[in-house]
């Protein structure tokens, strides 16, 4: 009898370590599947007004057989895409009459696959870009956001399906920053790693149309300023064949001037203002008529004053800048501020230089 219960708890010690030995290989089963999950670009075709009636066309380009949705700040609803080809998510939100949605509103989507979720923030305004900078146009920066460097990293023998392409990005920390190639649909999204170090990895399809000299640009936002560089470098391995000469030959940092903006920022009043108003107020009050119609007229001045007070203190208060928008030659913009009007005509060439303008002859 004893000897079958030693046997019994022998056996039972046995199976005891299962459980953890299952609960191991689930764990690392969720987390193939979380690495699995994951969202290559987000973009959106812009409106020119967020007016009731206008559609916000969405794609979402990331793991296949997944369930993606939308949430954009200010909208009333929310928005579920469909996949319209493998890893491929479309669908567009039509602007409600109760929606409050701005340039400065922010799109999040999300993308399940299994127990897994991915989210990417977009990167670009919802309103066009002209509309968005103006609107941000009362936000002061000491200068635009910088793109410092722009690599592919360890780039792959051969541009075939299935290989990957390592895309390096250095500039101002803080930013979202993404990345185009011709003839590959959507972004890539380049993710900060460290600070002012983005990276980002797109692994070829079969419907990409990509060669050794596809054209690259990537783009660093920071706040409601944008920036963008172009690759100076083959997408594939240097091979025994003479290396091609670099393509890109052209100035970066070279553009035209394409606006100057006048920008008026009111200031705010104070209670000093309000008081001094308010007195004011009242001692003209009490020169009009006697008795109780002197105190209507000295509490009505009162008011008044006070509010004309805190109006003309924050006339008084009210600064102006100037913002000098430049189109540069890879198609990107950066946008400049000076305190006061600066010595340059819309149309002129210029080089920019951190926060410094030359007019080039």
């Amino acid at each position: 009898m004893y000897k079958r219960i030693v046997l019994g708890l022998f056996a039972l010690a046995a199976l005891l370590p299962l459980p953890f030995v299952a609960s191991q290989a689930q764990a690392q089963h969720a987390a193939s599947r979380a690495e699995a999950t994951r969202i290559d670009g987000f973009d959106v075709r812009p409106v020119r007004q967020a007016v009731a009636g206008r559609e916000l066309d969405f794609t979402l380009y990331g793991s296949p057989g997944g369930t993606a949705a939308v949430r954009i700040g200010g909208a009333t609803a929310g928005l579920v895409l469909v996949e319209t080809e493998a890893g491929v998510y479309e669908g567009s939100y039509t602007i409600r009459q109760r929606d409050k949605i701005t340039a400065t509103s922010k799109a999040t989507a999300n993308l399940r696959v299994g127990n897994q979720v991915a989210s990417a923030i977009l990167d670009e305004p919802l309103i066009g870009r002209a509309y968005a900078r103006r609107a941000g146009a009362g936000q002061r920066y000491a200068s635009g956001p910088k793109i410092d460097r722009f690599d592919v990293g360890n780039p792959p023998p051969s541009l075939v399906p299935g290989e990957d392409l390592n895309l390096i990005l250095s500039g101002t920390p803080g930013g979202v920053a993404s990345a185009t190639i011709v003839g590959v649909k959507g972004k890539i999204l380049l993710n900060e790693i460290r600070n002012g170090v983005y990276e980002g990895t797109h692994i070829i399809k079969r419907r990409d149309r990509i060669a050794a000299n596809s054209v690259v640009t990537a783009h660093l936002r920071v706040g409601e300023r944008e920036t963008s560089a172009v690759l100076g470098q083959s997408l594939v391995a240097a091979s025994s064949q003479a290396p091609r000469a670099r393509q890109v030959a052209r100035c970066v940092d070279c553009g035209v001037i394409e606006a100057i903006n006048l920008v008026e920022v009111k200031g705010e009043g104070s209670y000093l203002g309000k008081i001094a108003g308010g007195l004011a107020g009242i001692v003209i009050g009490s020169q009009i008529g006697d008795g109780s119609t002197t105190t209507v007229a000295q509490v009505a001045g009162g008011v008044g004053g006070a509010y004309v007070g805190n109006e003309i203190e924050k006339r008084v208060k009210t600064t102006k800048h100037y913002e000098v928008v430049v189109r540069l030659e890879n198609g990107g913009t950066q946008t400049l501020t000076y305190a006061a009007q600066p010595p340059f005509a819309v149309g002129a060439k210029v080089k920019v230089d951190g926060s410094t303008l030359t007019v080039l002859q």
